[in-house]
């Protein structure tokens, strides 16, 4: 009688735990895809945006690095700092802020306040890796974790494209503007989500936060970015105002290094930093996002869109065409991946989904600027291969890798390469598609030579990717 009693209660605490999960994971779910819509709702926006607000796909373009670089900043402290004064509530605080930002953003008159409305909603940067953190906190068995990580990092592609429909129907029938308050919506209810189904978690509780160190390393990422946004100008002025801003920052990293060095719990330390599983990580993520992001979500937009040398569709049709396959592509390759990479082996996976993503945008080059069919097709691969694969390993990589001391700080800083690689390819990827231009070449030139770029810059992530340790205590022997 007492065993069937036990055996009553361990299935009661067990259904309980499942209900928790399932609550948590709607939660967390609904707070990236808020996070989300920042970024993939506005891709087929951008030519919309520019139209309304009397500017050029360029400047529009920058309001998207704006947003990312900001988002890279506050992700390298906010992970750590949750650690120390509670995830849910530095989580919902980000959320809130993120709204508001959301809000003056679809208010915005002008290209200057939409700027930084962008750069408050890039408080919201470490949405992602903390909403995984915060997994990992609750969930211990090394398959189901690595499958509901997958779960929330696939929305990093894109919210199953309905995200991407939802953009560009609202952007053709009623402007940009309702994009906005369309995400603002979704920052309200995520908000509310938080703070009634997560629960709190303070593993570095009493630790006092590392603040100078914050201040030395996001001053020194912010004028590098910067100096890499000017650089793109490529006018002599700029060209002069990028090298002095390149020489800040690399002073104030060196500042940062000095003060890590006498810390006793410093933002990130130094024999982490000096770790393959640290810098061959957020490099290969640099480079996979600078190769990738801006093609997919801007070249091949806009030469969908373009009526001379394009497939001369609207912002809408557009979505439905290129991001919606794409994203939904990647959301049900995702968890596959994930389920798959405890068995695989995370590295494996990754080598195959930048491989693929190479093929992709070979494709694109030789093949999709002349056809619609055989771009839809490339977009359809590179889906699977970054969306569905690459970027779910590059997430569970930053969290399986991170030392168990300093649980927040890798996710952190790779959720940083991550708005860092985003940022730097819509710099640099259609300022060489306008420079081709410039200097003689035609619209179709500008578009092979971006997305040639891209190639380029995807193929050294695929070598550098061969620097990443094995993560042993995420895997299972087969």
């Amino acid at each position: 009688m007492r065993e069937e009693v036990l055996s009553c209660e361990t299935a009661e605490t067990r259904s309980q735990e499942k209900n928790s999960i399932a609550a948590l994971m709607t939660a967390l779910l609904t707070a990236c895809i808020a996070f989300q819509l920042n970024a993939s709702m506005l891709g087929p926006v951008l030519a919309t945006i520019a139209r309304e607000l009397q500017t050029d796909e360029v400047a529009v373009s920058l309001s998207q690095t704006v947003f990312f670089n900001s988002a890279a900043v506050f992700a390298l402290f906010l992970p750590r700092f949750s650690d120390i004064a509670g995830r849910k509530k530095v989580l919902s605080w980000m959320l809130v802020i993120m709204t508001a930002g959301t809000v003056l953003a679809a208010l915005a008159p002008n290209i200057g306040v939409l700027y930084v409305a962008r750069a408050v909603q890039g408080i919201s940067g470490a949405v992602v890796p903390m909403c995984m953190i915060m997994l990992r906190h609750e969930i211990s068995n090394v398959k189901t974790l690595a499958a509901m990580m997958a779960i929330v990092a696939a929305v990093n592609g894109g919210v199953a494209g309905i995200d991407a429909i939802a953009g560009g129907f609202l952007a053709a029938h009623y402007g940009f503007r309702s994009v906005f308050w369309c995400i603002a919506i979704a920052g309200v209810i995520s908000t509310v989500l938080i703070l009634r189904f997560a629960s709190e978690s303070r593993p570095s509780a009493g630790v006092r936060m590392d603040w100078p160190g914050v201040i030395f390393l996001a001053v020194s990422l912010s004028a590098m970015l910067i100096a890499l946004g000017k650089a793109a100008e490529s006018s002599r002025s700029s060209l002069i105002i990028a090298s002095g801003l390149a020489v800040f920052s690399i002073l104030m990293f060196i500042g940062f290094w000095q003060v890590e060095k006498r810390k006793r719990h410093p933002l990130v330390s130094t024999v982490y930093l000096r770790r393959r599983s640290t810098w061959g990580l957020l490099l290969t993520t640099v480079l996979t996002m600078t190769g990738i992001f801006a093609v997919v979500n801007g070249l091949v937009l806009f030469l969908a869109q373009n009526t001379e040398v394009g497939f001369g569709l609207g912002a809408d049709m557009a979505a439905l065409v290129f991001l919606t396959p794409y994203a939904l592509i990647g959301w049900l390759v995702g968890p596959l991946a994930g389920w798959l990479a405890p068995s695989v082996g995370y590295k494996k996976l990754l080598w195959f989904g930048l491989f693929a993503s190479l093929v992709s945008l070979a494709m694109m080059l030789f093949l999709g600027l002349e056809s619609l069919g055989w771009m839809v097709a490339a977009v359809l691969l590179i889906g699977i291969s970054y969306a569905g694969i690459v970027n779910i390993m590059l997430n569970g990589l930053g969290v399986m890798l991170s030392p168990e001391d300093n649980p927040g700080f890798l996710p952190g800083m790779n959720s940083g390469a991550f708005h860092i690689g985003a940022g730097l390819s819509f710099v640099l990827l259609p300022t060489i598609q306008k420079i081709t231009v410039e200097f003689g070449g035609s619209l179709m030139d500008g578009y092979f030579n971006g997305i040639l770029a891209g190639l380029g810059i995807t193929m050294l992530a695929l070598l550098v990717s061969f620097l990443i340790p094995r993560p042993i205590e995420a895997e299972v022997e087969r």
